[in-house]
Protein backbone atom coordinates (compact mmCIF):
# COMPACT_ATOMS: atom_id res chain seq x y z
CA UNK A 1 0.00 0.00 0.00
CA UNK A 2 1.16 3.50 -0.85
CA UNK A 3 -0.82 6.53 0.28
CA UNK A 4 -0.56 9.37 -2.21
CA UNK A 5 -3.80 11.27 -1.52
CA UNK A 6 -4.68 11.56 2.15
CA UNK A 7 -7.66 13.20 3.84
CA UNK A 8 -7.56 14.22 7.51
CA UNK A 9 -10.97 14.50 9.13
CA UNK A 10 -10.66 17.08 11.91
CA UNK A 11 -8.95 20.44 12.28
CA UNK A 12 -7.54 20.18 15.81
CA UNK A 13 -3.94 19.94 17.01
CA UNK A 14 -3.36 16.26 16.23
CA UNK A 15 -5.07 16.57 12.85
CA UNK A 16 -2.77 19.45 11.96
CA UNK A 17 0.35 17.64 13.13
CA UNK A 18 -0.53 14.51 11.11
CA UNK A 19 -1.18 16.66 8.05
CA UNK A 20 2.15 18.45 8.37
CA UNK A 21 4.03 15.17 8.78
CA UNK A 22 2.39 13.51 5.77
CA UNK A 23 2.71 16.64 3.62
CA UNK A 24 6.40 16.83 4.45
CA UNK A 25 6.79 13.23 3.27
CA UNK A 26 5.37 14.12 -0.15
CA UNK A 27 1.73 13.08 0.10
CA UNK A 28 -1.11 15.25 -1.20
CA UNK A 29 -2.96 16.10 2.03
CA UNK A 30 -6.35 17.69 2.66
CA UNK A 31 -7.64 18.77 6.08
CA UNK A 32 -11.41 18.82 6.52
CA UNK A 33 -13.10 20.72 9.35
CA UNK A 34 -16.77 21.19 10.17
CA UNK A 35 -16.38 24.84 11.19
CA UNK A 36 -16.30 26.86 7.96
CA UNK A 37 -15.20 30.01 9.78
CA UNK A 38 -12.23 28.22 11.37
CA UNK A 39 -11.20 26.63 8.08
CA UNK A 40 -11.39 30.01 6.31
CA UNK A 41 -9.24 31.53 9.06
CA UNK A 42 -6.66 28.75 8.63
CA UNK A 43 -6.62 29.32 4.87
CA UNK A 44 -6.09 33.06 5.28
CA UNK A 45 -3.44 32.91 8.03
CA UNK A 46 -1.90 29.51 7.21
CA UNK A 47 -1.89 28.78 10.96
CA UNK A 48 -4.14 26.95 13.44
CA UNK A 49 -4.01 29.46 16.28
CA UNK A 50 -7.07 27.98 17.99
CA UNK A 51 -5.49 24.60 18.71
CA UNK A 52 -1.76 24.66 17.95
CA UNK A 53 -0.34 28.19 17.65
CA UNK A 54 2.98 29.21 16.14
CA UNK A 55 2.91 26.43 13.54
CA UNK A 56 2.93 27.38 9.85
CA UNK A 57 0.66 25.45 7.48
CA UNK A 58 2.36 25.19 4.05
CA UNK A 59 0.47 26.23 0.90
CA UNK A 60 0.75 22.68 -0.41
CA UNK A 61 -1.66 21.49 2.31
CA UNK A 62 -5.29 21.89 1.27
CA UNK A 63 -8.09 22.91 3.67
CA UNK A 64 -11.84 22.55 3.17
CA UNK A 65 -15.20 22.27 4.91
CA UNK A 66 -16.77 20.39 1.98
CA UNK A 67 -17.06 16.59 2.53
CA UNK A 68 -17.11 15.88 -1.21
CA UNK A 69 -13.92 17.86 -1.85
CA UNK A 70 -12.19 16.32 1.16
CA UNK A 71 -12.85 12.72 0.17
CA UNK A 72 -12.27 13.09 -3.57
CA UNK A 73 -9.51 10.72 -4.71
CA UNK A 74 -8.42 9.94 -1.12
CA UNK A 75 -6.71 6.56 -0.76
CA UNK A 76 -6.28 6.97 3.01
CA UNK A 77 -8.50 8.73 5.53
CA UNK A 78 -7.14 9.77 8.94
CA UNK A 79 -9.87 10.14 11.57
CA UNK A 80 -8.98 12.92 14.02
CA UNK A 81 -12.53 13.65 15.20
CA UNK A 82 -13.22 13.59 18.98
CA UNK A 83 -14.85 10.26 19.78
CA UNK A 84 -18.32 11.49 20.76
CA UNK A 85 -18.63 13.28 17.38
CA UNK A 86 -17.23 10.55 15.11
CA UNK A 87 -20.64 9.06 14.31
CA UNK A 88 -22.28 12.29 13.17
CA UNK A 89 -19.28 13.38 11.08
CA UNK A 90 -18.88 10.01 9.39
CA UNK A 91 -22.59 9.85 8.63
CA UNK A 92 -22.15 13.01 6.55
CA UNK A 93 -19.11 11.49 4.80
CA UNK A 94 -20.39 7.96 4.19
CA UNK A 95 -21.76 8.58 0.69
CA UNK A 96 -18.47 10.16 -0.45
CA UNK A 97 -16.11 7.39 0.68
CA UNK A 98 -15.06 4.59 -1.64
CA UNK A 99 -15.76 1.07 -0.42
CA UNK A 100 -12.08 0.10 -0.33
CA UNK A 101 -10.59 3.29 1.19
CA UNK A 102 -8.64 2.36 4.36
CA UNK A 103 -9.04 4.38 7.56
CA UNK A 104 -6.67 5.05 10.45
CA UNK A 105 -7.94 6.76 13.60
CA UNK A 106 -5.96 8.89 16.04
CA UNK A 107 -8.98 9.52 18.30
CA UNK A 108 -8.88 8.24 21.89
CA UNK A 109 -12.17 7.49 23.57
CA UNK A 110 -15.21 5.23 23.84
CA UNK A 111 -18.61 6.25 22.54
CA UNK A 112 -21.30 6.75 25.16
CA UNK A 113 -24.35 4.47 24.90
CA UNK A 114 -22.86 2.08 22.29
CA UNK A 115 -19.51 1.60 24.13
CA UNK A 116 -17.80 1.32 20.74
CA UNK A 117 -14.18 2.28 20.09
CA UNK A 118 -13.37 4.78 17.29
CA UNK A 119 -12.67 2.19 14.58
CA UNK A 120 -15.81 0.30 15.58
CA UNK A 121 -17.92 3.46 15.27
CA UNK A 122 -16.53 4.09 11.78
CA UNK A 123 -17.20 0.49 10.71
CA UNK A 124 -20.72 0.73 12.13
CA UNK A 125 -21.50 3.93 10.21
CA UNK A 126 -20.04 2.76 6.91
CA UNK A 127 -21.85 -0.59 7.20
CA UNK A 128 -19.59 -2.16 4.62
CA UNK A 129 -20.92 -4.91 2.38
CA UNK A 130 -20.37 -8.22 4.22
CA UNK A 131 -19.71 -9.94 0.86
CA UNK A 132 -16.60 -7.78 0.29
CA UNK A 133 -13.23 -8.06 1.96
CA UNK A 134 -13.29 -5.99 5.18
CA UNK A 135 -12.14 -2.37 4.90
CA UNK A 136 -8.68 -1.96 6.48
CA UNK A 137 -9.05 -0.14 9.81
CA UNK A 138 -6.30 0.87 12.23
CA UNK A 139 -5.40 3.17 15.06
CA UNK A 140 -2.24 5.21 15.56
CA UNK A 141 -1.68 5.71 19.27
CA UNK A 142 0.99 6.29 21.88
CA UNK A 143 2.65 9.07 23.89
CA UNK A 144 2.19 11.83 21.32
CA UNK A 145 1.70 15.38 22.61
CA UNK A 146 0.80 17.40 19.52
CA UNK A 147 2.84 20.48 20.42
CA UNK A 148 5.97 18.34 20.83
CA UNK A 149 5.35 16.55 17.54
CA UNK A 150 4.98 19.94 15.85
CA UNK A 151 8.49 20.79 17.09
CA UNK A 152 9.81 17.48 15.75
CA UNK A 153 10.77 16.21 19.21
CA UNK A 154 11.40 12.44 19.38
CA UNK A 155 8.32 10.23 19.87
CA UNK A 156 7.13 6.66 19.42
CA UNK A 157 3.64 5.42 18.55
CA UNK A 158 1.91 2.17 17.60
CA UNK A 159 0.20 1.34 14.35
CA UNK A 160 -2.39 -1.24 15.40
CA UNK A 161 -4.68 -3.15 13.06
CA UNK A 162 -6.21 -6.56 12.46
CA UNK A 163 -4.77 -6.17 8.96
CA UNK A 164 -1.03 -6.79 9.25
CA UNK A 165 -0.28 -5.35 5.80
CA UNK A 166 -2.17 -2.13 6.56
CA UNK A 167 -0.39 -1.69 9.90
CA UNK A 168 2.96 -2.09 8.14
CA UNK A 169 1.99 0.42 5.43
CA UNK A 170 1.05 2.98 8.07
CA UNK A 171 4.37 2.32 9.79
CA UNK A 172 6.13 3.38 6.60
CA UNK A 173 3.82 6.35 5.99
CA UNK A 174 4.22 7.90 9.45
CA UNK A 175 7.86 7.05 10.26
CA UNK A 176 10.32 9.94 10.21
CA UNK A 177 13.74 10.49 11.75
CA UNK A 178 11.95 11.80 14.86
CA UNK A 179 8.89 9.50 15.02
CA UNK A 180 9.39 5.76 15.41
CA UNK A 181 6.34 3.63 14.64
CA UNK A 182 5.87 0.08 15.94
CA UNK A 183 3.21 -2.27 14.59
CA UNK A 184 0.84 -4.05 16.97
CA UNK A 185 -1.86 -6.61 16.07
CA UNK A 186 -3.92 -5.77 19.19
CA UNK A 187 -6.32 -3.14 17.85
CA UNK A 188 -8.70 -3.64 20.78
CA UNK A 189 -5.99 -3.22 23.40
CA UNK A 190 -4.34 -0.18 21.82
CA UNK A 191 -7.63 1.69 21.41
CA UNK A 192 -8.78 0.75 24.90
CA UNK A 193 -5.48 1.86 26.44
CA UNK A 194 -5.67 5.19 24.63
CA UNK A 195 -9.19 5.82 25.90
CA UNK A 196 -8.82 4.72 29.51
CA UNK A 197 -5.56 6.57 30.17
CA UNK A 198 -7.50 9.84 29.83
CA UNK A 199 -9.62 8.85 32.83
CA UNK A 200 -6.52 8.20 34.94
CA UNK A 201 -5.07 11.50 33.70
CA UNK A 202 -8.07 13.32 35.18
CA UNK A 203 -7.22 11.69 38.51
CA UNK A 204 -3.55 12.68 38.14
CA UNK A 205 -4.58 16.27 37.58
CA UNK A 206 -6.78 16.23 40.68
CA UNK A 207 -3.75 15.10 42.70
CA UNK A 208 -1.78 18.02 41.23
CA UNK A 209 -4.59 20.43 42.05
CA UNK A 210 -4.72 19.19 45.64
CA UNK A 211 -0.90 19.27 45.87
CA UNK A 212 -1.01 15.69 47.13
CA UNK A 213 2.55 14.99 45.97
CA UNK A 214 4.56 12.83 43.59
CA UNK A 215 4.27 9.71 45.79
CA UNK A 216 0.50 9.83 45.42
CA UNK A 217 0.70 10.49 41.70
CA UNK A 218 3.08 7.60 41.05
CA UNK A 219 0.87 5.29 43.09
CA UNK A 220 -2.10 6.47 41.06
CA UNK A 221 -0.31 5.75 37.79
CA UNK A 222 0.65 2.20 38.82
CA UNK A 223 -2.75 1.31 40.28
CA UNK A 224 -4.49 3.01 37.36
CA UNK A 225 -2.51 0.83 34.99
CA UNK A 226 -3.57 -2.23 36.99
CA UNK A 227 -7.28 -1.51 36.63
CA UNK A 228 -6.95 -0.55 32.95
CA UNK A 229 -5.18 -3.86 32.34
CA UNK A 230 -7.87 -5.83 34.21
CA UNK A 231 -10.53 -4.34 31.97
CA UNK A 232 -8.49 -5.02 28.85
CA UNK A 233 -7.92 -8.66 29.74
CA UNK A 234 -11.62 -9.13 30.50
CA UNK A 235 -12.45 -7.74 27.06
CA UNK A 236 -9.92 -9.96 25.26
CA UNK A 237 -6.96 -7.61 24.79
CA UNK A 238 -3.31 -8.61 25.05
CA UNK A 239 -1.69 -7.85 28.43
CA UNK A 240 1.59 -6.86 26.77
CA UNK A 241 -0.16 -3.93 25.07
CA UNK A 242 -0.80 -2.23 28.42
CA UNK A 243 2.88 -2.48 29.38
CA UNK A 244 4.07 -1.04 26.06
CA UNK A 245 4.20 2.44 24.55
CA UNK A 246 0.47 2.55 23.78
CA UNK A 247 -0.29 1.59 27.39
CA UNK A 248 2.01 2.70 30.19
CA UNK A 249 3.96 4.97 27.81
CA UNK A 250 0.91 7.00 26.84
CA UNK A 251 -0.43 6.86 30.40
CA UNK A 252 2.76 8.34 31.89
CA UNK A 253 2.92 11.13 29.32
CA UNK A 254 -0.71 12.10 29.85
CA UNK A 255 -0.46 12.03 33.64
CA UNK A 256 2.72 14.10 33.91
CA UNK A 257 2.63 16.49 30.95
CA UNK A 258 1.61 20.05 31.87
CA UNK A 259 0.15 20.39 28.36
CA UNK A 260 -2.29 17.46 28.59
CA UNK A 261 -5.90 18.65 28.42
CA UNK A 262 -7.23 15.85 30.62
CA UNK A 263 -4.59 16.32 33.31
CA UNK A 264 -5.20 20.06 33.24
CA UNK A 265 -8.95 19.52 33.62
CA UNK A 266 -8.32 17.33 36.65
CA UNK A 267 -6.01 19.94 38.17
CA UNK A 268 -8.74 22.58 37.91
CA UNK A 269 -11.20 20.18 39.55
CA UNK A 270 -8.69 19.62 42.35
CA UNK A 271 -8.49 23.39 42.84
CA UNK A 272 -12.21 23.58 43.42
CA UNK A 273 -13.63 24.39 39.99
CA UNK A 274 -16.90 22.80 38.93
CA UNK A 275 -16.94 20.49 35.92
CA UNK A 276 -18.79 23.08 33.83
CA UNK A 277 -16.29 25.78 34.77
CA UNK A 278 -13.47 23.47 33.72
CA UNK A 279 -15.04 22.62 30.37
CA UNK A 280 -15.73 26.28 29.67
CA UNK A 281 -12.13 27.22 30.47
CA UNK A 282 -10.39 24.71 28.17
CA UNK A 283 -10.29 24.79 24.36
CA UNK A 284 -11.35 21.64 22.54
CA UNK A 285 -12.81 18.46 23.98
CA UNK A 286 -11.74 16.92 27.28
CA UNK A 287 -12.12 13.32 26.08
CA UNK A 288 -11.67 11.79 29.53
CA UNK A 289 -14.95 13.24 30.80
CA UNK A 290 -17.41 11.41 28.51
CA UNK A 291 -15.07 8.42 28.34
CA UNK A 292 -15.37 8.01 32.13
CA UNK A 293 -19.08 7.26 31.71
CA UNK A 294 -18.30 4.65 29.05
CA UNK A 295 -15.54 2.97 31.06
CA UNK A 296 -17.82 2.62 34.09
CA UNK A 297 -20.39 0.95 31.85
CA UNK A 298 -17.73 -1.41 30.47
CA UNK A 299 -16.54 -2.21 34.00
CA UNK A 300 -20.09 -3.14 34.98
CA UNK A 301 -20.62 -5.15 31.80
CA UNK A 302 -17.43 -7.18 32.22
CA UNK A 303 -17.59 -7.23 36.04
CA UNK A 304 -14.22 -5.59 36.55
CA UNK A 305 -13.35 -3.66 39.70
CA UNK A 306 -12.09 -0.14 38.81
CA UNK A 307 -12.02 1.92 42.01
CA UNK A 308 -10.05 4.87 40.61
CA UNK A 309 -12.35 5.18 37.62
CA UNK A 310 -15.38 4.93 39.91
CA UNK A 311 -14.01 7.71 42.11
CA UNK A 312 -13.42 9.95 39.10
CA UNK A 313 -16.93 9.21 37.86
CA UNK A 314 -18.36 10.27 41.21
CA UNK A 315 -16.27 13.46 41.28
CA UNK A 316 -17.42 14.37 37.76
CA UNK A 317 -21.06 13.42 37.92
CA UNK A 318 -22.10 12.77 41.54
CA UNK A 319 -20.56 15.81 43.27
CA UNK A 320 -18.01 13.78 45.23
CA UNK A 321 -15.42 16.08 46.80
CA UNK A 322 -11.95 15.22 45.34
CA UNK A 323 -10.44 14.99 48.84
CA UNK A 324 -13.16 12.52 49.85
CA UNK A 325 -12.40 10.57 46.67
CA UNK A 326 -8.75 10.18 47.67
CA UNK A 327 -9.75 9.23 51.21
CA UNK A 328 -12.09 6.58 49.84
CA UNK A 329 -9.29 5.06 47.77
CA UNK A 330 -6.76 5.16 50.62
CA UNK A 331 -9.10 3.49 53.12
CA UNK A 332 -10.13 0.55 50.98
CA UNK A 333 -9.69 -2.90 52.50
CA UNK A 334 -5.99 -3.94 52.62
CA UNK A 335 -5.07 -6.55 50.03
CA UNK A 336 -2.19 -8.11 48.09
CA UNK A 337 -0.92 -6.10 45.12
CA UNK A 338 -2.22 -7.46 41.84
CA UNK A 339 -1.70 -6.26 38.30
CA UNK A 340 -3.86 -7.68 35.52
Amino acid sequence: MHFKNITILGDGAMATVCALLLDNKGASVTIWGHDTEHIDQMIQTRTNERYIPNVTIPNSLKLTADPAVASDEANLIVNAIPTQFIRSVWQSFAEHIHADTPVVSVAKGIENDTLLRPTQIIADVLNDNPDRAPRPLATLSGPSIASELARCLPATVCSASDDEQFAAALQVAFTTNWIRVYTNPDLLGVELAGATKNVIALAAGIIDGLQAGINAKSALLSRGLAEITRLGLAMGANQDTFFGIAGVGDLATTCFSPEGRNRTAGELLGKGKTLQQVLDALPGIVEGVPTTRSVISLAEKFRVEMPITQAIHDVLFNELDPIEGITRLMTREPKEERVG
